[in-house]
């Protein structure tokens, strides 16, 4: 048998409207542009955490453009849920925006441009999700200010575990914290941890 990649699979359409999301999503695959997007895999497990979670309120800290934010808002689509992403970079705003009105799904997703570690303080609990992938070294300061705003029973989930390499104050935080459950997967490309808020 084959590795991981030849039984992975791809995503399928249940719906119109989840096809509109996907053929966004493998257009974009094919056109980073240099774009530091996640790998398909990690989109995937986004989608595949918003259903397990039944997400209804999802926070993005890292909007670039869009590609993982239209993984979460797939998700969402089953669970009636939006998200709310941050971005600090106003031309990535202007091409994620572009990209949500393609994928039609400007009203699961809300785009707040700036300073993240100031307008995450906007944030009205409670969390089901909370996905970081934006400036490495402000991790722990986002999960110090995010943490208390996520349900128990919610997950929290960091990009980059490998690449680049990450804060070890966060990867303490995140593997100390009695509050915590936390595995690290996908350690073959930039990976990602996924904690648990216990319940």
């Amino acid at each position: 048998m084959g590795g991981p990649a030849s039984v992975s699979g791809k995503s399928a359409a249940r719906n119109p409207a989840e096809k509109k999301v996907l053929d966004v999503l493998a257009r974009l695959d094919g056109q980073r542009g240099g774009m530091a997007n996640v790998p398909v895999v990690d989109g995937r497990t986004l989608r595949l955490l918003v259903g397990l979670v039944g997400a209804k309120r999802v926070v993005e800290i890292g909007t670039s453009n869009g590609y993982s934010t239209l993984w979460l808002a797939l998700g969402l689509l089953s669970t009636g849920g939006k998200v709310t992403t941050f971005e600090l970079d106003a031309a990535k705003v202007k091409l994620a925006t572009k990209h949500f009105v393609e994928a039609g799904v400007t009203k699961v997703v809300t785009v707040v441009q700036g300073d993240a570690h100031k307008k995450v303080a906007q944030v009205k609990g409670p969390i089901d999700l909370l996905f970081l992938d934006a400036d490495k070294a402000g991790y722990l300061d986002y999960l110090e200010k995010l943490l208390p705003k996520v349900r128990a029973g919610g997950v929290i989930v960091a990009h980059n575990m490998v690449f680049p390499r990450p804060d070890p104050a966060f990867i303490k935080a995140i593997t100390t914290d009695k509050n915590l459950e936390t595995v690290f997967v996908n350690m073959y490309g930039p990976g990602l941890a996924i904690a648990l808020k216990k319940r």
